[in-house]
């Protein structure tokens, strides 16, 4: 069995860049301690959820560069506790700011990086107002012949997007969200369950937590293998969560329940 231990570090942000920063880095080497393989954060893990405003209410801050000193703290942690990880920033790249994770190896060196696609503007999510919508579309990363994937909180409610991840041949999803109370966060975990099954994959979800002003975050940090059960559900309380997946499991399910390979795609819109 190819057992794979993810961590979930699920995140309570304050107004100080440099203490999330430091809370995220300790995080890290607890999981590295913990023998996870993986460590996820949550969207937009340095700073307070600046959408919640307008950018004409309350500008947010400005997105860091992808050679910012933040990204390379993480980058000198995952070769130092030889751990990967997947942190999110509002990040700038080619004069762009987007919601953008990354996937970083074992010995520092990032190895994809992936950016939110479809970008919500609502109350209190007027996120197009500060990100730019992906220009490449989804990518999976091929770790030491696991295959991995990230789809950015508001993307996966497309079923699209787990979808061509998983026509990729993604077998973990990873989603960095920003799930609140006022949401129906038991609706969100079926969801997820119901895309790892339909997917046969298995997806981990990484929520913040606490309250920012206007908005209460509700936790409830997931992993979900690919039949469809929840093994790892987080309460409201910040910390680190573990749990192990099989990941032959994958090829095992989507040889058992072929729906990817009898897809009729000449019918679809």
């Amino acid at each position: 069995m190819r057992q794979f231990t993810i961590a979930l570090a699920q995140m309570q942000m304050t107004k100080d860049p440099e203490e999330n920063l430091k809370t995220g880095l300790s995080l890290l080497q607890e999981a590295a301690g913990k023998k996870a393989d993986l460590v996820l954060y949550p969207e937009v893990q340095l700073t307070p959820f600046f959408a919640q405003y307008e950018k004409s209410e309350r500008p947010g801050p400005a997105p860091i560069p992808e050679d910012d000193p933040a990204i390379r703290s993480f980058q000198e942690a995952c070769k130092r506790e030889k751990i990967l990880a997947s942190p999110n920033f509002y990040c700038e790249k080619g004069g762009k700011p987007y919601d953008m994770s990354f996937l970083i190896g074992r010995d520092g060196e990032i190895l994809g990086r992936q950016a939110m696609v479809h970008v919500a503007q609502v109350p209190k999510f007027y996120e197009q107002d500060y990100y730019t919508p992906s220009g490449d579309g989804f990518h999976v990363f091929d770790v030491s012949g696991i295959k991995i994937g990230i789809v950015v909180c508001f993307d996966r409610h497309y079923p699209e997007s787990i979808r061509t991840e998983a026509l990729q041949g993604a077998e973990l999803i990873l989603i960095p969200t920003a799930n609140t109370k006022a949401e129906p966060m038991e609706l969100f975990e079926q969801e997820i369950r119901v895309q790892a099954y339909q997917n046969e994959c298995c997806i981990a979800m990484c929520n913040r937590t606490g309250k920012e002003e206007g908005m209460s975050f509700a936790g409830q940090s997931l992993l979900v293998d690919p039949d469809g059960n929840t093994i790892l559900k987080a309460g409201e309380i910040p910390g680190l969560f573990l749990a192990t997946v099989d990941l032959d499991r994958v090829q095992e399910a989507r040889n058992e329940r072929p729906y990817l390979t009898l897809r009729r795609k000449e019918w679809y819109l």
